[in-house]
């Protein structure tokens, strides 16, 4: 897919998820999700891929309330929302390549303003590495499919603890422009070897 459907943009959650239940009807096995964040890791740069190990869910609305669809059970199991083998794969590869990964956790939140300092720091608190307005309900969605997870943040801004820095959407873009060809690089090669 180029983009997705924001919970900001006035979708709710089933619309949100639902290019991830028509994958599922067309026998996708395996799901790679990619977004721009505001870095809240101290050893985080602007321009960082985050590989995504966990995340945290604070939208408003969970995308499996309501009627269970029959693509998984009522209370899905999320111990492995992402998938540590292909986790390691991307590794191996970021290594092989020499681009620079990090890891983290990644905080869903509905926007779509960009936190407040305050935010960052409790999100960062909280366990969080980075911050963002996607993923989340997708990943929720593609899980209770059975669908594998493999996802990357692009680190767009950052919001240290005591170093507020304003930001805009057009910086975002830019940082995020400037790091995909290195992103994408990593899961080309990984389409390659599954």
């Amino acid at each position: 897919m180029e983009g997705r459907f924001h919970y900001y943009e006035g979708y709710d959650m089933k619309e949100v998820t639902f290019p991830e239940r028509v994958m599922y009807e067309l026998g996708i096995k395996t799901l790679f999700v990619s977004n721009a964040s505001g870095g809240m890791n101290p050893e985080f740069k602007i321009g960082d891929l985050m590989i995504i190990t966990d995340h945290i869910n604070f939208f408003p609305e969970h995308p499996l309330r309501g009627k269970n669809f029959p693509t998984g059970p009522r209370f899905p199991d999320m111990h492995e929302p992402y998938d540590k083998q292909l986790i390691a794969q991307a590794d191996a590869i970021a290594r092989e390549k020499g681009i620079r990964v990090m890891h983290g956790v990644y905080v869903g939140v509905q926007g779509p303003t960009f936190e407040t300092p305050a935010e960052y720091a409790m999100y960062h608190r909280l366990g969080g590495d980075a911050v963002g307005m996607s993923t989340v309900p997708e990943v929720i969605v593609a899980r209770h499919c059975g669908i594998k997870v493999f996802g990357v943040s692009i680190i767009t801004d950052l919001g240290l603890e005591g170093q507020p820095v304003e930001v805009s959407h057009e910086e975002v873009q830019v940082a995020a422009n400037k790091a995909q060809p290195l992103m994408t690089e990593i899961m080309r090669e990984m389409i390659k070897r599954n």
